[in-house]
């Protein structure tokens, strides 16, 4: 973690950035256990930043039926998710932020920076979108500052949201992109940008064989033949 705006007042990079007194309730929605692990171990010290984490889940089932139980105050949630995605959760919880009361908010928290996931989950209800690369403290402070109503980005990351919500056209429809998964559109951006297999994997918490998977159904689906083409592809619609 290494994304930050603002420095933390706390020496073990956490301690300051709840504030006295302070506790938000939070529920972690990731598919790979050993990410919510480390966000756990991160942020979840209770007596240190305030977080404590009440609730985990996998996919959109367990998310919405954890969330639904424990009703916590913030949702730290994945975009991309077995079931549907972060969006499909977003969707079936929408009573529960719209609560005047007890609202949960949704911030997300992904690997991904691609400006179509951005916008999908805050158009979905999400008050705010950081990627994986932010630092303990800063994740802390924003999932305070997300309970208290605030709207909360990673800094490149807001414009793309400024810019969506500028605009009174809907966004042009590619035909070419829309035919890849989630995951692929993933690893096409990480091969664009010049990832090798075993970065790719590592980033994504994948294998490198589900890695070839992948490329090879994006090279197929685009009708490309190489990695080369599908760089000059990707760049040429801005998704690098």
């Amino acid at each position: 973690m290494s994304e930050s705006n603002r420095s933390a007042d706390g020496a073990d990079g956490t301690q300051g950035a709840a504030g006295p007194g302070r506790r938000v309730r939070v529920v972690l929605v990731d598919d790979h256990r050993m990410f919510r692990t480390g966000v756990q171990a991160e942020i979840g010290r209770t007596e240190q930043t305030g977080v404590e984490v009440v609730g985990e889940a996998a996919d959109v089932d367990q998310a919405v039926t954890v969330i639904t139980a424990v009703r916590p105050e913030v949702v730290l949630l994945d975009v991309h998710l077995p079931g549907g995605g972060g969006v499909e959760v977003l969707r079936r919880c929408a009573a529960l932020a719209a609560d005047a009361e007890r609202p949960v908010r949704f911030l997300a928290l992904s690997v991904s920076d691609a400006a179509e996931d951005v916008i999908g989950v805050i158009r979905g209800g999400a008050r705010g979108y950081v990627t994986k690369t932010i630092t303990g403290a800063d994740l802390v402070d924003s999932v305070f500052r997300v309970q208290e109503g605030d709207a909360v980005f990673s800094p490149r990351l807001a414009g793309f949201v400024l810019d969506a919500f500028a605009s009174t056209d809907a966004p042009p429809v590619d035909e070419d992109l829309d035919r890849l998964t989630q995951r692929e559109r993933e690893v096409l951006r990480l091969i664009a940008r010049g990832y090798a297999y075993k970065e790719i994997g590592k980033q994504l918490f994948i294998s490198v064989k589900t890695v070839e998977s992948h490329v090879s159904a994006v090279l197929r689906k685009l009708q490309l033949s190489n990695r080369h083409e599908l760089t000059r592809w990707a760049t040429a619609r801005r998704l690098v």
